[in-house]
């Protein structure tokens, strides 16, 4: 019996050691998962923390970009909108444009514009000097680019690219249209670099702040997450955090990765980790401790399991919470004035968690002295009304400055002193973060300001000149078309006086360009004072301006408006010591609702103050029908006389000139003749004004030239003796810098060619540039001769500065010789001076053969005139020198 007692008990102690360890490796086993899936709950928690400090803090980057980005192409649309409206505008007007876009706080690093694809302005010109003449379409590598602008029409972004001149950037390219007649036109591209660093530094990427990240920008050429990198290194096998960039033309991809991986936040997991570990051998100590202490008391160790797993659960959530929220707690007994703080919430205040006593007194040492009173005031407050709330800083001992909130509520229990718990946060990142986002936003509200700005500055300018503050060409037909149907200020009538300023260019060139400056001022001044305060002033470029009236009062409204306009204009001005006189020629049209054409309009108040012009200047002139017919029919001139230049229906007639002892022929004069495709034959009188006002005149001059050396060697070849031609040479054509250039390719022969000069254009003695091409003239064996002499104001000391080969006597001075003995004289006196100077002597306009015997007694050296040969083409020419037939009249 002792033995199986004994053994009954061995039994019994076998069954209490497997019942008591089986709750125990239970208890193991539910720990052991808990902890696993405590510690998976904490690492993705803690990792989507980390993933979203990271996106908040790239967001910022992507929100900076954004609006770096789209102010730079706001600011160069502003410009192109300015382009499209001045499409002739030059370096100046581009610089001073462009100049106001780098004046705002912007990262454009350079501007170009190229008209029909080839660039001709550029800001900075300095150190872009290569780029004026760029041909878009012959530079391959910039070529794919302009041409999507082409196709899209749109502005698009390229880059970052490596510059010519040092550096990267940002291209952008815009298109350009201007409007004729309605029609949208292509004008070309404005290109604009952004600089990469002054981007990136502004935009915060190179913030120390970020050092902690790896950063990657995405969509080169603004492509998107399907374009290439261009910032950083590639971070797709990391798991970055994403975020676009939405720019003006595409957009960005911004990725960003903690260097150390999202693994190295995870130090608070390990602690986790220890704590579940700690907490878990605490759990089966207790259960192995009792297990061998009570062998008989199996009801209640499982009942105390039960407690001891429930308490343990309770542990392990307050701990999960504490450390996932980094929360300090903090214990006060309002009796005694003790506190108790938590090692977090030491930690927070900058004090050793040696479990030291706190009291108050630790606390408001720390707390920043402008908050302190505040915070204590609060906490009085509101701890009596059993719930405390408060935000305040404190200040460590290396001088930190941390932001707190500290919560908690009154607990009273029967028996006990009152206490107060609470918890306390650091929400200094979160302060932080908020006033980074506060910051941004004041920054973009100002950015935007700026911009508005910006575009009303853009709108004035593009509708006013600059110089004088009127409104400009533009401003102009705008506000015609707006009155159109109406009339000006719905008068139903619009009345345009068209105004050019007389002796502007001769004020620019003398006084300089701030004197010209001073007068259009002056002008636009006069313009205002004298007009009506609802008239419409306008400068609509150089020196003319435009004044918009209605017509209620009649011409004679109009005519006094004009007067007032010219006379106080004749007033003189004072620059700079100098007295400036402008006068102004003003030109007036009129039309009545419904039939006004602004376009018109503009047309007929152009053709009166042409008018206005060729009358004397400093007066003004209305348009009329008549006036109208007699512009149509100079044009209708002036086209036939364009068409026959291309058609070389300018040819020359030859007159010849004859020794006036041996009657011989000693050259001719190229007469210029115009073959008319509908009236015929036609002299310079018929022509040659046109011709001047169209500066074709030199071109007529070519041709006759041309068609001289043709025919003189054709006479060669002939075996006629021809020994020089005589062709008249302009004015224009002297001032041609090229001019000599051109007839060393002609090759002429020496002394076969003489250009007869007006001896007006010898008065001109200041201009270099024609004294120096007579004198290369003369060099080439070209003979120079004055023709007309004795009808101007040639002096003799004019006539010694030129030496010219021969003077010809103007058929004015020899038609009267045979009736008049004193101007028989005269020419004897011409005679006298060009026999003194050895220069031979001339006479045109010889009627009879008296004409002839008395010039030739007076010592004329050759004769020229209808008593020998009219004018004739060359096929007459040639069978009057085979005849021989002057001789016999002689």
């Amino acid at each position: 019996m002792g033995n199986m007692g004994f053994g009954g008990a061995k039994q019994k102690n076998r069954e209490w050691r497997r019942t008591s360890f089986l709750p125990a490796l239970l208890a193991f086993l539910v720990v052991a998962i808990a902890g696993v899936v405590l510690d998976r709950q904490a690492e993705t928690i803690n990792q989507e923390r980390v993933r979203s400090e990271v996106l908040g803090r790239i967001s910022v980057i992507r929100a900076k970009l954004e609006g770096h980005v789209s102010s730079n192409v706001q600011l160069v649309r502003g410009l192109v909108s300015v382009i499209s409206t001045e499409p002739d505008m030059d370096q100046t007007r581009f610089d001073a444009l462009v100049g106001n876009l780098f004046e705002e706080d912007s990262q454009l690093r350079s501007v170009a514009a190229a008209p029909d694809l080839v660039i001709r302005m550029t800001y900075p010109l300095a150190g872009n000097e290569k780029a004026i003449g760029l041909d878009y379409r012959q530079t391959p590598n910039q070529w794919d680019a302009v041409q999507q602008v082409l196709f899209t029409g749109r502005m698009v972004l390229a880059g970052p690219v490596d510059l010519v001149q040092g550096g990267r950037g940002f291209v952008g390219r815009f298109p350009v249209h201007t409007t004729e007649d309605g029609w949208k036109k292509f004008w070309g591209v404005v290109s604009a670099v952004i600089d990469v660093d002054r981007l990136y530094q502004d935009s915060g990427l190179y913030d120390p702040s970020l050092s902690d990240l790896d950063i990657s920008i995405t969509g080169h050429d603004a492509q998107g997450r399907h374009g290439k990198i261009f910032y950083g290194e590639s971070l797709s096998a990391r798991q970055p955090v994403l975020a676009n960039v939405t720019l003006p033309s595409g957009s960005w991809q911004i990725a960003a990765v903690p260097k150390d991986g999202w693994q190295s936040s995870m130090a608070s997991q390990f602690m986790l980790r220890g704590a579940i570990f700690i907490a878990g051998c605490l759990i089966l100590l207790p259960f192995i401790i009792a297990g061998r202490m009570i062998s008989q008391r199996h009801d209640y160790i499982a009942q105390l399991r039960a407690r001891e797993t429930e308490l343990t659960q309770q542990t392990q959530r307050l701990n999960l919470a504490l450390e996932t929220s980094k929360v300090g707690l903090w214990e006060l007994d309002l009796a005694s004035g003790e506190e108790v703080w938590d090692a977090r919430t030491n930690e927070i205040y900058g004090m050793s968690a040696d479990g030291g006593g706190r009291t108050h007194d630790h606390w408001q040492k720390v707390v920043h002295p402008e908050d302190k009173a505040r915070a204590e005031s609060e906490f009085r407050k509101s701890i009596a009304n059993g719930r405390y709330q408060s935000d305040y800083r404190i200040v460590l001992a290396d001088g930190t400055t941390r932001h707190i909130r500290s919560i908690a509520v009154l607990y009273r229990a029967p028996g006990e002193d009152d206490r107060v718990m609470g918890i306390n946060w650091d929400v200094t990142a979160d302060v932080a973060l908020s006033e980074d986002l506060r910051r941004a936003k004041a920054m973009t509200e100002a950015r935007n300001t700026e911009l508005e700005a910006a575009r009303v500055r853009i709108e004035h300018n593009a509708l006013h000149d600059s110089l004088t503050g009127l409104p400009n060409r533009r401003y102009l037909d705008e506000m015609l078309r707006g009155n159109a149907a109406g009339g000006f200020d719905d008068s139903g009538t619009i009345a345009l006086l068209h105004i050019d300023l007389d002796r502007f260019k001769q004020i620019n060139d003398t006084l300089g360009h701030a004197a010209g400056d001073a007068m259009l001022i002056h002008a636009s001044k006069v313009l205002r004072e004298s007009c009506r305060d609802t008239d419409f002033v306008a400068r609509i470029g150089g020196d003319e301006f435009v004044v918009v009236s209605s017509n209620s009062h009649g011409e004679e409204g109009l005519a006094r408006l004009a007067g007032r306009l010219v006379e106080a204009m004749r007033k003189p001005v004072m620059h700079e010591g100098h007295e400036c006189r402008c006068g102004v020629s003003v030109g007036i049209a009129t039309g009545m609702v419904p039939a006004i054409d602004v376009e018109q309009l503009l047309i007929n108040a152009d053709i009166a103050l042409y008018r206005a012009k060729d009358r004397g200047r400093n007066r003004f002139e209305f348009f009329s029908a008549a006036l109208q017919a007699e512009v149509i029919n100079t044009k209708r001139v002036a086209d036939e006389i364009l068409n026959s230049l291309e058609n070389q229906d300018f040819i020359a007639h030859y007159q010849p000139q004859f020794d006036a002892k041996t009657l011989d022929v000693v050259g001719v004069e190229a007469l210029a003749r115009w073959r008319h495709p509908t009236l015929g034959l036609r002299s310079p009188d018929s022509f040659m004004e046109i011709a001047e006002e169209l500066s074709v005149v030199a071109a007529i001059d070519h041709a006759i030239l041309q068609q001289s050396l043709h025919d003189l060697e054709r006479w060669d070849r002939l075996g006629l003796r021809v020994p020089r031609v005589s062709v008249n040479v302009s004015q224009r054509r002297l001032h041609d810098e090229n001019l000599v250039a051109a007839l060393r390719e002609m090759d002429i022969a020496e002394g076969r060619i003489a250009f007869e000069l007006v001896e007006s254009i010898y008065l001109d003695e200041s201009d270099g540039v024609i004294a120096w091409n007579i004198e290369q003239i003369k060099a080439l064996g070209i003979d120079v001769e004055i023709d007309d002499f004795g009808t101007g104001y040639a002096s003799i000391v004019s006539l010694q500065k030129l030496h010219p080969r021969r003077l010809k006597i103007d058929r004015q001075l020899v038609d009267p010789i045979i009736t008049e003995p004193s101007q028989r004289r005269l020419v004897a006196s011409i005679v006298d001076i060009g026999k003194a100077m050895d220069i031979e002597i001339v006479a045109e306009g010889v009627e009879t053969m008296e004409h002839a015997k008395i010039l030739r007694d007076l010592g004329c050296d050759i004769l020229q005139g209808y008593a020998f040969a009219k004018p004739m083409p060359r096929e007459a020419l040639e069978a009057f020198l085979a005849e021989q037939s002057w001789r016999r009249a002689s």
